[in-house]
């Protein structure tokens, strides 16, 4: 299916309007195996074609950082909005994030190197097929074996195999979670509780290696956008911590690197009233013949009761079908949502029903999810503004 011409030529409905992630070319996906391949590690491919090789290579990922929030905020952040011409490879173009535009389901893909149809994190929360339930991919509630959940190799466990040194540098928090260990482990991990700490140590992780690759997280900025909105001074006065944080590390880079700032997704405000907020569980409409309702509020996974799943596809679409594009699971991954390709493995854990926003509007659901229902900021969809995420480069 090809592209739209711009990120924001498209008409509601039709399913082919939806603007993909650029899987293969220009996605999350595709940044740790382009850099890994520059690196020598087999089987990997520079799909990002705009990127140069560098012996040591670094991603900071910053949990949140949208490239249209990004560019709206000059004064906060510019450091980094001196460096937008860089992106990706000097085209000061984006990278697209993956479907659905979540922290699970992106830590997923920039781990493996796999779209979302591949590593099986398809949403924020879904249904496990072989219990029946909703398993959060974030959380990893209700505890499910990690690596049959997702039983691919990382990037860093093949770039360690291969001598280069590989390293992880993030809260210590994070050491031990499935979510870790199904996308990021391999290689080191060192952990630090301040920005500032891990900054010096992932400069220090660069210069223990020939060969390097190093990965390091900023979670503060996502949490101020879902508490208070990207519109907050809360969200302003983080996004001015990470551009410090970023200029901290990019001038300690050892020789022969390349550091990359990106992110997981963007994230949208969505107004408290309800023209904007669609409560699920106030909706007989929408809850007629469904059994679970996972993923989140802009990027729903909508299980049907056996043998209803046609008649909550033509509900769903006449209730929302001119706010959200509403897709079949065969449609979804027909059109390319997840991928390429959706392992068997994952097939069911997509929504009978799936529900991508596109215009300024939540699928909230207060009884079952009290506390995702008041957050101000979200994202999940494929709009520019969730979707769209910078690849800032740094070379010394």
């Amino acid at each position: 299916m090809s592209q739209p011409a711009a990120w924001d030529a498209y008409e509601p409905l039709a399913l082919d309007t939806a603007p993909l992630p650029e899987y293969g070319s220009g996605s999350l996906a595709d940044l740790l195996p382009t850099l890994a391949a520059g690196l020598g590690v087999p089987g990997m491919s520079a799909t990002i074609a705009e990127l140069t090789p560098a012996d040591r290579v670094c991603v900071f990922l910053v949990d949140g950082l949208g490239w249209e929030q990004l560019r709206a905020h000059p004064d906060e952040a510019p450091f980094l909005n001196s460096l937008l011409g860089t992106s990706r490879g000097g085209t000061g173009r984006p990278l697209t994030a993956g479907y659905p535009a979540t922290t699970a389901t992106s830590l997923g893909s920039v781990g493996t190197g796999l779209p979302p149809g591949a590593h099986g994190l398809p949403g924020y929360t879904v249904r496990n097929p072989e219990t029946g339930e909703l398993m959060n991919q974030l959380r990893w509630r209700p505890w499910t074996p990690p690596h049959v959940w997702q039983p691919y190799p990382t990037v860093f466990e093949l770039a360690e195999r291969a001598g280069v040194h590989a390293a992880q540098v993030s809260s210590p928090t994070f050491r031990d979670t499935p979510l870790t260990q199904v996308a990021l482990s391999g290689g080191t991990f060192v952990g630090r509780l301040t920005g500032e700490e891990r900054m010096d140590v992932a400069a220090e992780q660069l210069a223990a290696g020939d060969r390097s690759l190093v990965y390091t997280y900023y979670a503060e900025l996502d949490g101020a956008g879902h508490r208070y909105g990207v519109a907050s001074d809360t969200w302003r006065g983080q996004l001015m911590t990470v551009d410090r944080l970023a200029q901290r590390l990019a001038e300690q880079l050892p020789p022969r690197s390349a550091l990359y700032v990106t992110a997981d997704h963007g994230m949208v405000d969505i107004p408290f009233d309800d023209e904007h907020r669609i409560d699920f569980d106030e909706d007989w409409e929408l809850r007629a013949g469904v059994s679970l309702l996972g993923g989140e509020g802009r990027a729903r996974h909508v299980y049907a009761v056996p043998g209803a799943e046609s008649d909550v596809l033509t509900c769903w679409r006449e209730v929302l079908g001119d706010r959200f594009w509403i897709a079949s699971r065969d449609e979804a991954i027909a059109a390319g949502w997840f991928g390429p390709h959706v392992d068997d493995r994952v097939y069911l854990r997509i929504g009978d029903v799936v529900a991508a926003a596109y215009d300024d509007v939540l699928i909230t659901a207060s009884e079952r999810e009290p506390k995702e229902s008041l957050m101000v900021g979200n994202h999940g969809s494929m709009t520019p503004a969730e979707q769209l995420i910078p690849l800032l480069e740094v070379r010394s």
